[in-house]
């Protein structure tokens, strides 16, 4: 007799995957700044640090921001960047890169060499909402006043 051993390989809950996505598009854009062009930025004090969200790129139907840690870190822990896409025909958005690594596999095998979890992107998407939650119900916009521009 036979016996072939399956791996128990991860399979992720596709509709779980898209309502955490589009729960993290209707955050995200509430964050973005007023004007949505390339370049344009929005800075967003939550507690004692600074975040920087910048639009990077504009097209017809998706936009791709970066969230950069600007102030606040612990030092044994590196600045917090993810960059992250919007689509907007399907209203969803997910983190595309983070910490300047390589795009996010929608799963990986376990063990690894580099020890990511199985559910990898899934997490960091989670956390992406977490984030945006804070930031939207507890976060500040850091206003930049312009004192020479005669209004103020």
């Amino acid at each position: 007799m036979t016996v072939i051993a399956s791996k128990n390989r991860y399979i992720q809950s596709l509709p779980k995957y898209l309502t955490l996505c589009e729960h993290n598009y209707v955050r995200a854009l509430k964050l973005l700044p007023n004007e949505r062009l390339p370049e344009q930025v929005r800075k967003v004090q939550l507690g004692s640090s600074t975040f920087m969200i910048k639009i990077d790129s504009v097209a017809k139907y998706t936009m791709d921001i970066s969230i950069i840690q600007q102030s606040g870190n612990v030092k044994q822990l590196k600045p917090l960047y993810l960059t992250v896409r919007l689509y907007h025909d399907a209203k969803v958005a997910e983190i595309i890169h983070h910490d300047y690594h390589q795009r996010i596999k929608p799963s990986y095998g376990y063990p690894n060499p580099k020890m990511h979890h199985k559910d990898e992107k899934y997490q960091l998407n989670a956390f992406l909402y977490d984030w945006l939650v804070a930031c939207v119900e507890n976060g500040r916009a850091v206003l930049n006043w312009d004192v020479n521009n005669g209004l103020v």
